[in-house]
């Protein structure tokens, strides 16, 4: 199956889990990583002015949570106990939660994987060729992931296939908006000077794709091994980045 690119699209927005990168890295790996090392990491760096502020919008997080009725784990002291911390930050990652605190310090646990060398990011192998092939028709490439920008750097810069970032434009995370709200994606575009029309988001979930066209963003459903079924029959779909045609 192959999809034909619009002339006038100028920029390639990418998902990462489920597109560029298989489910299992981020589940199987990335969750499980965090996990086990958070009480670590937050005892040794819980006094750094940026996990400081991690903990600030976790505490604003957590308020909204016992307001919304979800009965998350006692916050205790001022501030937080690291015990208390541990408990909560484990709970909103057994609701595979997308809160903004979590993500900023998941990323920050996992930047220590990478550097350590304990963290190696897989990619589909038609990633790298695909990411050349559009610089070099002067597509911009950027990435929308509800992992954190510092996140979503990391694993780019530390893939199977070597360093990446250099193809790769800009990244956006949840602090732009959800991406399932077609205000996400108008930001996006107007951040980064493009009308939406000439924006393509290849993502593996539909409702994402659904907000991303309510925008007025060009789609594409991509299929990858171990992916959640997705109805396919709304939107052009794709295997891998070789069957988007070259334009």
């Amino acid at each position: 199956m192959t999809v034909s690119l619009k002339a006038d699209i100028h920029v390639i927005l990418l998902d990462v889990e489920g597109t560029t990168t298989h489910l299992d890295f981020v589940c199987k790996v990335l969750f499980p990583f965090a996990r086990a090392h958070l009480r670590e990491f937050l005892a040794e760096q819980g006094g750094s002015e940026q996990v400081r502020k991690d903990f600030a919008v976790l505490c604003h997080q957590h308020a909204e949570d016992k307001t919304g009725g979800l009965d998350p784990p006692p916050l205790l002291g001022s501030p937080a106990e690291l015990d208390s911390m541990v408990r909560y930050v484990n709970w909103l990652m057994d609701r595979d939660s997308k809160a903004t605190g979590l993500k900023s310090l998941q990323g920050k646990i996992w930047e220590l994987g990478y550097q350590r060398g304990e963290l190696l990011a897989h990619v589909f192998p038609d990633v790298p060729v695909a990411l050349m092939r559009w610089r070099d028709r002067q597509k911009e490439v950027c990435i929308f992931s509800s992992g954190s920008v510092l996140a979503q750097k990391q694993l780019f810069a530390h893939t199977v296939a070597g360093d990446l970032t250099s193809y790769i434009g800009e990244y956006f995370d949840t602090n732009i908006g959800n991406k399932r709200s077609p205000q996400s994606y108008k930001r996006i575009a107007e951040e980064l000077q493009h009308r939406p029309g000439s924006v393509v988001f290849i993502s593996d979930t539909t409702e994402e794709l659904d907000a991303a066209q309510q925008a007025g963003v060009e789609t594409i459903l991509c299929i990858r091994p171990g992916n959640r079924s997705q109805p396919m029959d709304r939107y052009s779909v794709i295997h891998i980045f070789d069957e988007i045609l070259r334009v």
